[in-house]
């Protein structure tokens, strides 16, 4: 039976009308055409979710309504490329069934679609936890594909003993060992086994020997917190050499992964993230996709100021009581701005350089990015910024006191490493020198490979902590 529905129209989306069957046909209607529909429909949706992670990433984050066009781009030129005019025929009268969008029919909303299904949210942040997570992971698993399969362990070590995690595995008992972690049970099995080699019959209570005790093995999980201290500077939008994607784009790729691979495999190492200019925030790991660089403008706060991400960075980690603390900082630029702690450093500077520029961010400011980027610029740690930027080199005053900030964080035990992520390797010789203050290692990379170095990184450094009593 077919029953006109023009007068519903204005309210479903692209529907002009609905086929009613009986009410078991219709269930064996649905079944067949999921049945159908499963592994096209696996395939699309994986194009369409790494199509919405490039996107996201995108220094200027499309709303919901561009989003849907580009979606639709990549249906239609799947259409094109795959399915032939019997099929799409076939596929639009299922639409008509299911309500499922079609593709070479007049264009259904496939945003209404996948909020459905839970990976979008009508909202600015149009991301949902289930589609952070899901697009993460896909990103992840392109970064593993590209390292050398067996070159990074997981927790592995070939030494294993006493320790804070328990496995499932177990060895011989040796006195002096903590008996809490002896395993009774094979421990009674080697005592039986005894016994009968010796005796055909077993006699109750058995008679235990040291030899017989069997003990579980054991791993010391050292616990890590790491801040990724992300430059948020105006010379981060420039696109990298290695193709399409800009230094914020290919660092929010990596960071983006690293969380997830991190919440994955090590939940018990804790990850923050700071994005900075001329002032820090921290960032929600959720709203890492969403980051965006600081603009040119009367604000001042495009400008980098290292010593921002420190001390916010030192805030976070020592109120954390992880074993091993450290601090990776990312840039594409040495610093060009530092805070002045009092009128003395201000009047030392004006001595030197008359028209100085200094900068305090002001109330509306504040407001503006916490409001719209859920950014709480922090301005405990400094209120007033000494402003100085100069090409291919460091301000003195600048550097010092950068390299004095750093020094800080050392002796407090956070170690701090430098990936600069730039063409210009001139801008690497200031790196080098406040990472040797530190003893600190720097990177400098290509930004098209940085996801990959800071998994390796990441990776590397958990086989280095974590330790087991032979």
């Amino acid at each position: 039976m077919t029953t006109d529905m023009n007068s519903f129209s204005n309210n479903t989306l692209g529907t002009k009308g609905f086929v009613y069957f009986p009410c078991d046909d219709l269930e064996l209607q649905n079944r067949r055409e999921e049945q159908e529909d499963q592994n096209l429909s696996n395939d699309m949706l994986d194009k369409l979710l790494k199509t919405i992670g490039r996107e996201v990433l995108r220094e200027k984050v499309p709303n919901l309504q561009q989003l849907e066009q580009s979606l639709q781009d990549i249906l239609t030129s799947h259409d094109s490329n795959h399915e032939s005019n019997n099929q799409q025929q076939e596929r639009n009268q299922s639409a008509k069934v299911t309500g499922i969008p079609s593709r070479n029919s007049a264009p259904q909303p496939i945003i209404r679609h996948l909020i459905q299904k839970g990976y979008l949210k009508d909202s600015q942040k149009w991301l949902s936890s289930k589609g952070f997570i899901t697009i993460g992971g896909k990103i992840l698993n392109d970064v593993m594909k590209a390292l050398k399969a067996g070159d990074f362990g997981v927790h592995n070590t070939n030494s294993i003993g006493y320790g804070s995690v328990t496995l499932d595995t177990n060895r011989k008992y040796e006195p002096g060992d903590d008996i809490r972690l002896l395993d009774v049970p094979n421990s009674l099995l080697n005592t039986i086994q005894r016994v009968a080699k010796k005796s055909k019959q077993i006699e109750i209570p058995l008679k235990l020997n040291v030899d017989d005790f069997q003990e579980y093995e054991t791993m010391r999980d050292v616990t890590v917190a790491l801040v990724y201290c992300i430059d948020l500077s105006s010379t981060m939008r420039y696109s990298s050499m290695s193709g399409d994607m800009s230094r914020i784009e290919a660092a929010k790729r990596a960071l983006w992964s690293l969380f997830l691979l991190n919440r994955r495999y090590f939940p018990s190492d804790s990850i923050y993230v700071v994005g900075f200019g001329a002032l820090a925030s921290k960032v929600a790991p959720y709203d890492i996709p969403y980051l965006k660089t600081f603009e040119p403008g009367s604000d001042f706060l495009h400008y980098t100021n290292y010593q921002s991400a420190f001390r916010l960075s030192n805030k976070i980690l020592q109120t954390h009581s992880a074993t091993n603390k450290r601090i990776v900082l990312i840039t594409d630029g040495h610093p060009s701005a530092c805070f002045i702690d009092n009128k003395k450093e201000q009047d030392e500077i004006l001595s030197r350089k008359p028209y100085s520029h200094f900068y305090i961010a002001d109330k509306e400011t504040l407001h503006f990015f916490k409001e719209n980027q859920d950014m709480s610029l922090d301005i405990t740690s400094g209120e007033v910024v000494y402003l100085c930027y100069r090409y291919k080199q460091v301000d003195q005053y600048i550097g010092e006191r950068t390299i004095r900030e750093a020094k800080k964080c050392h002796r407090l035990g956070v170690e701090i490493d430098t990936i600069m992520i730039s063409e210009e390797d001139s801008l690497l010789g200031y790196v080098n020198e406040m990472e040797k203050n530190v003893r600190g290692r720097s990177y400098y990379i290509n930004p098209g490979i940085i996801d990959r170095v800071l998994l390796t990184d990441y990776l590397n450094n958990k086989k280095k902590t974590i330790r087991a009593r032979t």
